[in-house]
């Protein structure tokens, strides 16, 4: 597989030009006031094929929204789906890691929103949305409205800088362009992907962020991709991971046996370091009790539900995560059973991953469809989350999670059923490929 570097980036522009189109959720124009949609959009009806039955709006096209399109459809043919999303082209999240050091190559985590759309017997809408009106089901977008009988929202995560102590928005921006987080798909993973080519040498540092992030294991998985990247091209580097948690929050022993076995001298793990600040000129990010110095950086800040839930008053304020404000489990809107919430940007504390989303897009999916054939949902389901974490190039080499939830008596959730394989494979690497094409073949075909 050809590597990318900046001599021979321009071959690949036109890959380059798809990932830039993928960059961010970007559901909600920035800057768009919720209650004042422009006037166009108000007053002119999408060009859209008139509904052949009960309208079910999904809005997003990430691995929630893709399958909660095909499902509802596929759970009551009768309805009429429309999938709106702000991309041109889908590129995926998980997997990657694995693109940033080269083990696979971009048409990999890119996929068409028109090839779905057509082999799944739903509607594509190219769109951005700028409001919402509940009272009388009506979603306004940049391309016009259009009504629906069912609203489900997979709007994902925006970035919380101010939670690692970043108020100044001159900072904020430093660090979004010069350090980027790496987890929402497209101009950040090229802009990281540039940075590893062009590394020389130093200390490039990574961070956990405290909280239910986005996808538990991808930064202890980056850690030491990158670390095997600079064994395999002999970079005289250092990869210092900061993590707010005490300990590695899932795999801890396939992670641990990683960094000690495999990259010792490279790997420096700092656990229970929460960061209170960070200097983007200087280069340096503190806790309260010590100062890190870096020469380059990925810094993933503290997550939220996506700013499109508190434009819309759906996000509940009162959560640290300011995540949706729905039932937790059905995911519809509280007093509203018209608007569901799914994927990254709900509250309960499942994993924030590709395979959980798509699991319980999927739940939800049935949930939706009986509701809108006049029956009603009593059971809760569990989703399902399959994760595989790749921790070495050549071989390529991966460990393992395979878990469910469940509702404790309090009401809370928690891991359950859970199996873990932290022993370091080939096999687990393959099975990562196998995995991927799975479920894109799931969400696509």
């Amino acid at each position: 597989m050809k590597k990318l570097s900046r001599r021979n980036f321009i071959k690949l522009s036109g890959s380059a030009a798809v990932a830039s189109a993928a960059a961010g959720s970007g559901l909600l124009a920035p800057g768009t006031a919720a209650a004042k949609a422009p006037a166009v959009a108000r007053s002119r009806a999408a060009d859209l094929p008139k509904p052949k039955g009960p309208r079910a709006v999904v809005l997003g096209g990430g691995w929630a929204g893709l399958t909660m399109a095909k499902y509802l459809k596929k759970e009551n043919p009768k309805l009429d789906v429309v999938l709106i999303e702000k991309r041109a082209t889908f590129m995926s999240c998980p997997i990657s890691n694995l693109w940033l050091v080269d083990l696979v190559d971009l048409e990999f985590l890119s996929h068409s929103f028109l090839d779905a759309a057509r082999n799944n017997n739903y509607l594509f809408f190219n769109a951005t949305m700028v409001d919402l009106d509940r009272d009388s089901r009506r979603i306004y977008t940049d391309q016009g409205h259009l009504d629906y009988d069912f609203l489900v929202l997979c709007p994902g995560i925006d970035y919380n800088y101010k939670a690692i102590g970043v108020e100044d928005p001159e900072a904020e921006y430093k660090l979004r362009q010069n350090y980027p987080a790496g987890f929402m798909p497209g101009s950040e993973h090229l802009s990281i992907r540039n940075k590893l080519e062009d590394f020389d040498g130093g200390v490039f540092l990574l961070t956990v962020p405290a909280g239910n992030y986005r996808c538990l294991p991808a930064p202890y998985e980056r850690t030491c991709l990158i670390a095997s990247y600079f064994k395999k091209e002999k970079i005289k580097g250092k990869v210092i991971l900061l993590d707010a948690h005490p300990d590695i929050t899932i795999k801890k022993d396939g992670f641990h046996a990683a960094f000690n076995e495999l990259y010792k001298g490279i790997v420096e793990y700092k656990p229970s370091f929460e960061i209170k600040h960070v200097d983007p000129d200087k280069k340096v990010v503190s806790s309260e009790f010590e100062d890190i110095k870096f020469d380059d950086a990925a810094i993933y800040p503290r997550v939220r539900g996506a700013k499109l839930l508190e434009y819309l008053g759906l996000a509940d304020m009162k959560n640290p995560q300011m995540e949706a404000k729905i039932d937790p489990l059905f995911n519809n809107v509280v007093g509203d059973k018209r608007v569901y919430v799914v994927g990254d940007a709900r509250p309960m504390p499942y994993s924030k991953s590709g395979n959980t989303s798509n699991s319980e897009a999927k739940n939800i999916a049935k949930v939706v469809a009986a509701r809108s054939m006049g029956k009603d949902v009593t059971k809760w389901a569990s989703p399902h989350t399959v994760c595989y974490s790749v921790v070495n190039m050549e071989p390529m080499e991966a460990i393992s999670v395979d878990a469910y939830y469940k509702r404790n008596p309090d009401g809370s959730f928690a891991f359950d059923r859970v199996k873990l394989f932290e022993k370091r494979t080939a096999a687990r690497g393959q099975a990562t490929l196998e995995w991927a094409e799975g479920l894109y073949r799931d969400m696509f075909s």
